[in-house]
């Protein structure tokens, strides 16, 4: 089945939720939506449901223009942030709902269930009530009923938001190998960087009801087209320096300089914003030619494994990314380095004009 959204713009009153979407999905593929809260993936993924009509624009599948078509009417299963459940129904009835509703035969309603069930590793847990599950169990009934559908047109949307840590990573990983077993098109949001990256498959950056860029997903990660994109596909925040380019020499925030290399070496002279990931950061000397920044712990924030320390530079704010437990006081002074080929460079319109290269010089 192929998909085609064509100048999707969907207004509500005086607001602008979407804007001129045109985008193309193949059968088989794995798509993410990535973008904000408020960027309007929701918004789009109820338009390509059916369940919302856009203002102008068309839907079409196969060729066939299917805009103004019922929902239930269309081969769409879509899963949402909250568990959607039966309460009073056993997991095996909740999951066999869609089907029992489409009129399929018992003995086909038993396979598929028990199939689904075992693939979400539910099959011990079918005369349950959902209320007697932990919220990941839960979930994946909510899953399971949309699988089990064997609809051409999947829509996740931020199905996995609500979980913990630990039953997200479990679950990215199993929704992974089902994705890849099935040849509907699968359409998945989120507002995090590294579960596109782990997703795979393409991406469509959006923002505030825009497409900022398409593409394969470490594509457009390893190359944003825009300041705004690379804003939005990294997370901690990606750091920006002001910088100016002159005589093969780059001179950040007025104190720091460094030679042109790699694919810097292509820059014009001139005003450039310098962009660097936080995890191209570091703490201390790695290489010979890495580039010394001075500054002051600002904040030193533990999260789980990993710590972001904060400080500022000139006038732009830096986090670098640790692995480890750092408790870094505050207003300690502190050295960061980055190697100038971990730079991503941004002229003065927001466009990029050089990307790195490689990446070995990445923390693993």
């Amino acid at each position: 089945m192929g998909l085609s959204l064509q100048n999707i713009d969907k207004i509500v009153g005086r607001e602008t939720h979407l804007k001129d979407i045109s985008l193309e999905f193949d059968t088989g593929s794995r798509n993410v939506l990535l973008g904000r809260t408020l960027a309007g993936k929701t918004s789009l993924l109820r338009i390509m449901a059916g369940i919302d009509r856009p203002t102008h624009g068309k839907i079409l599948i196969d060729g066939k223009d299917v805009t103004g078509m019922w929902v239930r009417k269309r081969s769409v299963a879509m899963v949402y942030q909250q568990f959607i459940n039966y309460p009073s129904l056993t997991v095996y009835k909740n999951i066999a709902s869609p089907l029992k509703v489409s009129g399929v035969p018992k003995a086909e309603i038993d396979r598929r269930v028990r199939e689904t069930a075992e693939m979400l590793h539910l099959e011990d847990l079918l005369d349950r009530l959902p209320a007697e599950l932990s919220g990941g169990q839960q979930q994946r009934i909510a899953i399971a009923r949309a699988l089990v559908k064997d609809a051409q047109l999947l829509l996740l949307d931020e199905p996995l938001v609500n979980l913990d840590y630990k039953l997200r990573e479990e679950l990215r990983i199993e929704l992974q190998e089902i994705f890849e077993q099935r040849e509907a098109v699968v359409v998945y949001t989120t507002t995090e960087p590294t579960e596109a990256l782990m997703l795979g498959g393409n991406v469509v950056v959006l923002d505030e009801g825009r497409i900022l860029q398409t593409g394969h997903t470490p594509d457009v990660y390893h190359n944003p087209a825009t300041i705004k994109v690379a804003e939005v596909f990294s997370d901690p925040p990606i750091n920006f320096i002001n910088g100016a380019v002159q005589s093969g020499t780059a001179r950040l925030g007025g104190q720091i300089e460094f030679p042109l290399i790699e694919h810097l070496q292509s820059l014009s002279s001139g005003q450039y914003r310098f962009g660097v990931r936080s995890n191209h950061l570091f703490l201390s000397r790695t290489h010979e030619e890495d580039t010394e920044i001075h500054t002051k712990v600002e904040l030193s924030e533990i999260n789980g494994s990993e710590t972001f320390i904060h400080g500022h530079y000139a006038d732009s704010r830096l986090v670098v990314q640790e692995d480890g437990v750092h408790p870094y006081r505050m207003g300690a002074e502190i050295s960061i380095y980055v190697h100038p080929s971990s730079f991503f460079v941004f002229d003065q319109a927001g466009a990029l004009v050089a990307s790195p290269v490689g990446y070995t010089h990445e923390k693993p």
